[in-house]
């Protein structure tokens, strides 16, 4: 075989994430767990933070030696900037941060209160930018780096009775936009996934009580099935990877088709 087919077979994917580490919120379970499981195939070191320290134990020992955990509350700002300091001490620089920590509420507009508000978006929007800002200096310091946000379809269309998620989802998606233009310089990229319908127990506990909502939702995805939580996972991957270089400033949809609105 010649040396430079050899040379080539051998040069480190541009997909893989070996040697960096990502930060992953609410990673120990749904959605984030995936994106965490997709991570460490593709050689990243995760850690992994949550509230609940038994879902992030048992997260862990399914993940194997490349994941650790730190218990975090995201809804106390004041804790962040702590907390990203002790991940870099014990665990070293952070290359890549996942905001996927977040909660819904499903209720008419006329019946959500302020506090209903507030709690969507202090988790949803405040906590993620706070941890973005936290990351984000260090990066910017380091001049490498890549911050990937989960925002949603209610970000793109709108979706009765999230009221609360669509607002904070949206203001998120506008978030990847103007950081986009102030850290991207730095070579820090920002980016977004936006997950259409994933099979997740609470998405199909959801549309199994909905008949309707089910069948408008497929009735709108030209694929004409579900998404995996993988999928989202190695969409993740893919914007945190060299592969994608040169992208910054995007929400991706990853969704089957369905937010083509037709």
């Amino acid at each position: 075989m010649p040396e430079s087919i050899k040379e080539e077979i051998l040069k480190p994917s541009v997909f893989s994430l070996e040697s960096r580490l990502a930060l992953i919120t609410g990673g120990g379970s749904g959605i984030g767990f995936y994106i965490a499981q997709c991570m460490v195939q593709a050689g990243a070191k995760v850690v992994l933070t949550g509230r609940r320290e038994s879902v992030l134990q048992e997260a862990i020992e399914k993940l194997g030696s490349k994941a650790t955990y730190f218990v975090n509350d995201i809804t106390q700002l004041d804790t962040i900037p702590a907390l990203v300091e002790a991940i870099e001490n014990k665990c070293g620089p952070i290359d890549i941060l996942v905001n996927n920590a977040g909660i819904n509420m499903k209720k008419f507009a006329v019946e959500v209160t302020d506090a209903d508000f507030d709690k969507v978006i202090q988790t949803n929007l405040h906590a993620v930018f706070s941890m973005t800002r936290e990351c984000g200096k260090r990066m910017i310091e380091r001049k490498s780096g890549s911050i990937i946000m989960i925002t949603s379809m209610a970000a793109i269309y709108g979706i009765d009775r999230v009221v609360a998620y669509t607002a904070s989802k949206s203001a998120v998606a506008g978030m990847v936009k103007a950081l986009t233009t102030e850290f991207s310089p730095y070579n820090v990229r920002i980016n977004a996934v936006a997950p259409g319908f994933i099979e997740t127990p609470m998405m199909l506990t959801a549309m199994n009580g909905d008949p309707s909502r089910r069948n408008k939702a497929m009735d709108r995805t030209p694929m004409g099935t579900w998404g995996k939580p993988d999928d989202v996972g190695w969409a993740v991957v893919f914007l945190a990877s060299n592969a994608s270089k040169f992208i910054t400033g995007v929400s991706l949809p990853v969704d089957g088709g369905n937010s083509i609105g037709f």
